[in-house]
């Protein structure tokens, strides 16, 4: 009576399986080093996860300053790909070294495809970007990129997708502000431009990415990112920069339905803004009138004591 032999996936010689775990995505990737101590083995290999990550973000393969040179592929990913936790400042915030240098990755996609990808370096520890609201442009309408004809014509402003991957070279963390997905498309009221927003609300402040659409075409005209606080106003340097670092220390969300909770808190965040405006509008009314009612009672006062002298 012959044996029977068992045979596993790790029977496979080295290379086929690292050549099958290279056209995992991300989340497969992790999964099958969960499996056993070989997979996982192969699964650490930095080539492995260089190629993901150079998958998922095409602008890391432009030229300086390299991300992948500063953080390894593998911790880019996790801190990347996942959603930030949107809850309040992570616990010892105020203890957390703010960033010197921002290096922003910024990639637009169409139908999963790549259509723009640029990387941006920003300075941030002079005093005027500490004291200036928070603004990275990546795209200036000034300079606008050069479009394929065939991503002019065929993009629809609406199917757009947006990864703003912010990177702090110095600690070797990165956080991703952008909702993937638009949680809003609207026309400028001026320039007719369609204005397409992601966003995400990280420790009550909504960092919102724009992309600016010509009227007419699909081709990108402008994309910046600023951040704003629960009252509507710009959040400063200084303050966006400790959002970022409480970000890059928070834990991470992997749901698959985190676009779209991403833009329920960004309806919710709009919300309660508009909230608030109506009713400091309500206060300021009350105090106007109030203002207004003194003013007449002295008014009185005068003209009585004058009539009666």
């Amino acid at each position: 009576m012959g044996t029977t032999t068992t045979t596993t996936i790790e029977d496979l010689p080295a290379d086929v399986l690292g050549c099958a775990l290279r056209r995992l995505d991300g989340r497969s990737l992790a999964a099958a080093s969960c499996a056993t101590a070989g997979l996982r083995a192969l699964a650490a290999d930095p080539d492995t996860w260089r190629a993901l990550c150079l998958a998922q973000w095409p602008s890391l393969a432009l030229p300086l300053p390299g991300i992948l040179d500063a953080i390894p592929p593998r911790r880019l990913f996790a801190d990347a790909f996942p959603f930030p936790s949107s809850a309040d400042a992570a616990a010892g915030v105020g203890e957390l070294r703010l960033p010197g240098e921002l290096v922003s990755a910024v990639d637009v996609y169409c139908g999963g495809a790549p259509l723009l990808s640029r990387v941006v370096q920003t300075p941030a520890s002079s005093p005027w970007f500490l004291g200036s609201p928070f603004r990275i442009e990546a795209v200036d309408r000034k300079r606008p990129p050069a479009t394929s004809p065939e991503a002019t014509t065929t993009t629809a402003p609406a199917e757009l997708e947006l990864s703003w991957v912010i990177a702090d070279p110095a600690r070797g963390r990165a956080v991703n502000v952008s909702s993937r997905r638009p949680v809003a498309v609207g026309r400028h009221w001026y320039t007719g431009e369609t204005l397409v927003r992601f966003a995400v609300v990280l420790g009550g402040c909504k960092f919102e990415a724009t992309v600016a659409c010509a009227e007419g075409a699909a081709g990108v005209a402008e994309v910046s990112l600023a951040v704003e606080d629960a009252d509507g106003a710009a959040v400063g340097g200084e303050g966006a920069l400790r959002l970022l670092a409480a970000a890059m220390e928070a834990p991470r969300n992997g749901a698959e339905g985190e676009p779209e909770e991403a833009k329920r808190r960004y309806r919710e965040f709009v919300r309660r803004k508009k909230g608030r405006k109506e009713s400091k509008a309500r206060r300021e009314a009350l105090v106007d009138l109030c203002c207004s009612a003194a003013s007449a009672a002295v008014v009185l006062t005068c003209l009585a004591a004058v009539a009666l002298r």
